[in-house]
């Protein structure tokens, strides 16, 4: 709130000139008491020095001998505004516009902004629209207070239908009496990140003191409290200040902002660090294609594993800060960040985005969208061509006429967190939770967690995970298991149907499919350990990504997918030779499913020959049902019993 009362005091206060003309020509007050005046001259003389205590001694004397000097009242509200004191300041202002309507007409726009920031938005569109009955002031100005009478009228309507809300203060385990801002939740809703801000030293000069902020992290315990905050250590904290940390969805990659570092390209940069086991790996600087020389933070990963959201000053934007992105390459370089656009940002100011773990739905504050005074929080889907809907403000009393900046929201989508300075608390800014009203919510998400391991020798390995869209044939999110043990989460958003592709050089591909079309609720997350299987004849792959329609031969195109994976995997191996072989459930003739199996597997063959794999590096059979790996009694059975293998056979 102390940022939004600057821009409007600071931007009006040098228009109320009782400094300059009133206090210095006596005559032209509206107390005959010259004894009054003196005592008033005496406070703006130590207003001027700001000596605020003496004048308000010497204001509180002109007073008693005039209760109705509207000069020295408002000036009693001049000084209670500057200390941000804005009730006494409100008062004051008030009581001597009462007391004499045309002491200063600009004195009205003051009053306006004061009670805007403190949400009397009916009080404060009155004393906008008597400032405007003034015809008078400078167009720029008459035109923010027409642009603040709108948002007065929308705080009344936001107030008049408010939202759910019921925020719990996460408790002593994670607040104190210093400031707590939320950061990141992990994607199985496990682990909790924020920032800290601890004071350093002793106040110095009454006014500001050094502090120092450094992340946290607290798990989640058995009886779903929040265990003691301990602090993440370094390298990620150091002696100087970190702030707007983000864990990708898979818990592998941490960004960062930090401030006047000796890497540091501008005033302050992102940085990104590995997850190396229980370690992370000395953060490096994103570099001149993200950092500019402007200022650069917040950032927010999704889950796809290569778009990195942020709020940034550069060159290039629409206001005064702008939300951008910029995506991994395979090489590990990032592109030149993209603006939002329009519809995310404005003339005004964007911050703090959060990209829910759907990929779909972003969270962000502004002030440039309609809403209830400074910083609200919005939310936006994302369009199927990748631009970004209108902005919809989160409502009240989520959003008051104070600044709200941060909100995150859980992988289920059900419960967000915010940190909250107004709602009470252990201390400053502290970290609450509340139920997201369901208009709000993103769409659901589900997770896959397990280890990747060497079949024959258990090791644990790294690999990189693909799940590709099949609907739309493209790469959804992507991810790396941990180096050191194996450990890997991968996000699934909902109603989508995936196929899992899981490789290392060296193995051969692991597939798997995930079907959540038409599911609304996953919360319950798949758990499965990955056994990757070295690359030696004899060895068999099932390619559970190969679709035919029933009782057909034609791939579909969600099968191109599986296909380029084998494709690659025999370009890579180029002496590799395999066997195709095709295989069906027990419905129907042997003779029919013999020939059924042999020709969905000359489709395999027919595929790869057309993509320049020579003839004599493959063989394809169809077995009919002959082979089975589960019982044809079952439906579940029969679905895994039809299926198309590939077999090492040559190297």
């Amino acid at each position: 709130m102390k940022t939004f009362l600057k821009i409007f005091i600071l931007l009006y206060f040098f228009i109320f000139t009782f400094h300059d003309s009133r206090a210095q020509f006596s005559q032209t007050l509206s107390t005959s008491s010259k004894k009054a005046k003196k005592f008033y001259r005496h406070a703006y003389e130590h207003y001027q020095l700001r000596n605020y205590q003496k004048a308000i001694l010497s204001l509180d004397k002109a007073l008693e001998v005039d209760n109705r000097f509207a000069e020295a009242i408002a000036l009693k509200g001049d000084i209670a505004a500057e200390q941000n004191h804005m009730e006494e300041a409100i008062i004051n202002y008030d009581q001597a516009v009462e007391i004499l309507p045309d002491l200063d007409y600009n004195l009205y726009v003051i009053l306006g902004n004061l009670k805007l920031l403190t949400g009397r938005y009916r009080e404060a569109k009155r004393d906008y629209q008597l400032y405007l009955s003034y015809n008078r002031g400078p167009s720029n100005r008459r035109w923010q207070t027409e642009a603040n009478i709108n948002k007065c009228e929308f705080g009344m309507q936001m107030i008049a239908n408010p939202v759910p809300f019921d925020p719990v203060n996460l408790g002593d385990s994670i607040n104190t009496i210093h400031d707590e801002y939320i950061n990141a939740i992990a994607s199985d809703k496990q682990t909790l990140f924020f920032t800290r801000r601890l004071p350093t030293s002793a106040i110095t000069s009454g006014i500001s003191e050094k502090v120092e902020e450094d992340f946290y992290l607290s798990g989640l315990s058995p009886d779903s409290a929040w265990k003691l905050a301990s602090n993440l250590g370094p390298p990620i904290n150091t002696r100087g200040n970190e702030g707007a940390i983000s864990i990708s969805p898979d818990g592998q990659l941490l960004f960062f902002a930090a401030c006047q570092r000796n890497d540091g390209l501008g005033s302050c940069d992102i940085y990104w660090s590995w997850k190396m086991g229980s370690n992370w790996s000395e953060p490096r600087n994103l570099g001149p294609a993200v950092n500019s020389a402007a200022w650069e933070s917040q950032p927010s990963f999704s889950s796809d594993g290569k778009t990195l959201y942020f709020a940034s000053k550069r060159t290039g934007g629409k206001g005064s800060s702008d939300i951008w992105k910029t995506e991994l390459l395979p090489s590990g370089d990032w592109t030149i960040p993209v603006n939002l656009g329009d519809s995310v940002n404005t003339s005004g100011e964007e911050q703090n985005p959060f990209i829910h773990p759907d990929d779909q739905t972003l969270y962000f504050a502004s002030k440039g969208h309609k809403g209830m005074g400074g910083l609200d929080l919005f939310f936006s889907r994302k369009n199927a061509d990748g631009s970004w809907s209108i902005p919809v403000n989160l409502g009240y009393p989520i959003n008051t006429s104070a600044d709200e900046i941060t909100l995150i929201v859980n992988s289920t989508g059900d419960v967000a967190y915010i940190s909250s300075d107004k709602l009470g608390g252990k201390g400053r800014q502290d970290i609450y939770s509340f139920p997201l009203y369901e208009e709000a919510q993103p769409n659901p998400v589900t997770y896959l967690k397990g280890v990747v391991f060497d079949k024959q020798t258990e090791n644990r390995l790294q690999a990189r995970f693909e799940l590709t869209d099949l609907k739309h044939n493209q790469v959804a999110v992507q991810s790396i298991s941990d180096p050191i043990d194996g450990s890997f989460l991968v996000c699934l958003p909902a109603n989508r149907d995936y196929a899992l592709n899981v490789s290392r050089p060296g193995y051969l591909f692991y597939s798997d499919n995930f079907s959540l079309t038409g599911t609304r609720d996953q919360a319950r997350p798949f758990l499965k350990n990955i056994p990757l299987q070295p690359i030696k004849v004899g060895e068999t792959v099932i390619l559970k990504n190969i679709f035919f329609d029933t009782d057909k031969y034609d791939l579909k195109p969600e099968s191109y997918i599986e296909l380029e994976k084998l494709l690659q995997l025999l370009q890579t191996n180029s002496s590799l030779r395999i066997e195709i072989s095709g295989h069906t459930d027990s419905i129907g003739s042997e003779k029919h499913n013999l020939g059924l199996s042999q020709n969905r597997a000359k489709a395999v063959f027919d595929y790869l020959i057309a993509k320049g794999i020579s003839y004599d590096r493959m063989t394809y059979f169809g077995f009919g049902f002959s082979q089975p790996i589960d019982t044809n009694k079952t439906e579940t059975g029969r679905a895994n019993n039809r299926r198309t293998e590939f077999r090492i056979v040559g190297r």
